[in-house]
């Protein structure tokens, strides 16, 4: 759901005034800067992290292209030292992320918020004080309707998506500009390929709800603790992690469960409370997600956009959608994708169902069924590894 002027004010903080700052000094410099160095491409993921399509495309880049590329992050990330021996790397949010961003030809970002300061940038490029390129990556195969990614709350020049169905809603809907909006795929898609699978690990990874976070807020840690262990996504996932017939059966079958919620709910994680040596609470940096995909011969999940991925990999999966009209009204609303009908696995919504399925993958050794398999085949029309290829030929002639 799109946030409302007052609930984006709330969250404005100190620290963001002192980017105007930044930004009023940076400005000058920036348009000197420039001169010296005339076609900048700049990318970032997030502040803490480099997994994601920014940083496979910046991979690419340095090591197939000879362009003049920077990549933004934090240096006190443990992502940092994935991605230091690349080429350049600055500071995020730094004064110098600041004149880069302003004299950069290009800005490139798997985030929607992927540059010095969101909300500073924010009034800058949508309210056109600044006129710069920009490359929105993606983070995800989008399946809903994401209003806050229209056009008019964006003004990106380049909107990246995976699939046909993808390309179509978003170009038809979001209100871009023609051409703005192209089907080229997701960068990490190339590394989706060559993979090898733990056939006793089924990985467990639901999204978050951006609710919880305003349901739960409380004065103190304790109160926010008995709040979050009363909403359902805790109690439902809970359930499923401590279900005796899922541990009396993965005991028999020597299986291993990773839990690995959304990056948002980890700091909730020490209120799922597992004691058993065949299922790990998992939590960033120690586990990296495109691994666990990889690797993984299962997948359950609920509305996340991780779900592609795994599809992508032809490999089974379940949804898990004890919360979808709540969900629907207060975090995603629907779009063109029915899980039902369009999606890639079976859509449970109890626990029984969840572990019904559970054990029959198992029993049929993972192998996926013909229907998803049939769906796969009509929805990924880009199936290959020229993902970075064609983003950054995309971006090239932006």
């Amino acid at each position: 759901m799109e946030q409302t002027f007052l609930e984006k004010l709330k969250r404005v903080k100190p620290g963001d005034l002192l980017h105007i700052i930044k930004f009023i000094l940076a400005f000058p410099i920036a348009m000197v800067y420039r001169l010296f160095r005339r076609d900048l491409w700049l990318l970032c993921d997030t502040e803490n992290e480099c997994r994601d399509n920014g940083f496979w495309l910046y991979k690419y880049l340095r090591e197939n292209t000879s362009e003049d590329a920077v990549y933004a992050i934090n240096r006190k990330s443990p992502d940092y030292a994935r991605v230091k021996d690349l080429g350049q790397v600055i500071q995020y949010g730094s004064f110098r992320h600041w004149i880069y961003y302003l004299a950069a030809s290009k800005n490139i970002s798997s985030q929607k918020m992927g540059k010095p300061n969101a909300a500073v940038c924010y009034i800058l490029e949508v309210y056109g004080i600044i006129h710069n390129k920009r490359a929105f990556l993606q983070h995800g195969i989008i399946t809903a309707d994401l209003s806050f990614l229209y056009y008019p709350h964006t003004k990106m020049s380049l909107f990246v998506t995976s699939t046909y169905d993808e390309w179509k809603y978003v170009n038809d809907r979001y209100g871009y500009p023609e051409g703005y909006v192209k089907e080229l795929g997701l960068c990490r898609f190339d590394q989706l390929h060559d993979i090898k699978v733990k056939k006793n690990q089924i990985l467990i990874m639901p999204t978050w709800r951006m609710y919880i976070r305003n349901e739960i807020s409380a004065l103190n840690k304790e109160q926010e603790a008995e709040r979050f262990m009363e909403t359902d996504y805790f109690r439902y996932w809970d359930a499923i992690l401590k279900d005796k017939t899922l541990i009396h059966y993965i005991e028999e079958n020597d299986l291993q469960i990773i839990f690995y919620p959304h990056r948002e709910m980890h700091r909730f994680l020490r209120f799922f409370h597992v004691e058993h040596a065949n299922i790990t609470v998992a939590s960033w940096p120690e586990y990296d997600v495109q691994t666990l995909l990889k690797e993984s011969a299962l997948l359950v999940t609920d509305f996340s956009s991780v779900a592609m991925d795994f599809a992508y990999m032809k490999k089974p999966l379940i949804y898990y959608q004890f919360d979808n009209k709540k969900f629907r009204e207060s975090h995603h609303q629907i779009g063109y994708f029915d899980f039902e009908r369009d999606g890639f696995g079976p859509v449970c919504m109890s626990e029984q169902e969840v572990i019904h399925q559970i054990l029959r993958f198992h029993e049929q050794n993972f192998d996926n069924d013909e229907i998803y398999l049939q769906r796969h085949q009509k929805y990924f029309d880009l199936w290959d590894t020229d993902n970075c290829e064609r983003n950054y030929k995309a971006i090239k002639e932006m």
